[in-house]
Order: C-alpha cells, then sequence, then structure tokens
C-alpha cells in the first residue's frame, strides 16, 4: 500500500518560513519524481517544485528563489523549504510521486499552510 504522509503544515506570518517533508512508503522511493504541489479553493492545482530520482530539480515561477525542494533517498523523505513566504504562498501542499515514466502517481492528503499576520 502507498502512502505520502505529510507534514510541517501551518501558520506563519508574512517574510517568515517553513519547511513541509513527506515520508513515503510502499513504493521504489528512490525511482521516483518526487514534487509538491498547492492549491487554493477554487483554483487548479500547481505545481510547486520537483525532484527528479538524479536530483535535478524544477521550480514554479513564483516561488523559484525562495523555495527548495530536497531528498533523502535513505529517509524516503520530500522537504520543501519555504522562506520570505507572502500571502499568496496561502493554500494546501500537496506531496506528489511519479514513476520515471510519469504514468503512475499517488498522492499525500495535503498539508495547509497559511501566511497571514
Amino acid at each position: 500500500q502507498v502512502q505520502l504522509v505529510e507534514s510541517g503544515g501551518g501558520l506563519v506570518q508574512p517574510g517568515g518560513s517553513l519547511t513541509v517533508s513527506c515520508v513515503a512508503s510502499g513504493i521504489e522511493f528512490s525511482t521516483q519524481t518526487m514534487g509538491w504541489y498547492r492549491q487554493v479553493p477554487g483554483h487548479k492545482r500547481e505545481l510547486v517544485a520537483n525532484i527528479r530520482s538524479d536530483g535535478r530539480t524544477e521550480y514554479g515561477a513564483s516561488v523559484k528563489r525562495r523555495f527548495a525542494i530536497s531528498r533523502d533517498n535513505n529517509k524516503n523523505t520530500v522537504n520543501l523549504q519555504m522562506d520570505d513566504l507572502n500571502l499568496e504562498d496561502t493554500a494546501i501542499y500537496y506531496c506528489n510521486a511519479k514513476n520515471m515514466w510519469g504514468d503512475v502517481e499517488y498522492w499525500g492528503s495535503g498539508t495547509q499552510v497559511t501566511v497571514s499576520s
């Protein structure tokens, strides 16, 4: 059974930092492209960042130079370090795992990140 369990969401002030983490089980973690997506009610889910099995990363335009994704294949964990957060970063953040062909993917249940003063 595949499980992606997110943690680390919460409330943070504008300009602050937060790290969300995702622990995966039931998949061959090291071969997966791991990613973070986010969704605001009434809007499409959008890519925040992903990291491939070879370590290459991709970021959404709105988070470049503020967010950093990393993975630890020994712990089956992918982290998203978020700095200089602003109100527009408020969303539910979802962990995603995608196989090397991109035709099988799994989702976590999400963790809420709220940026507010």
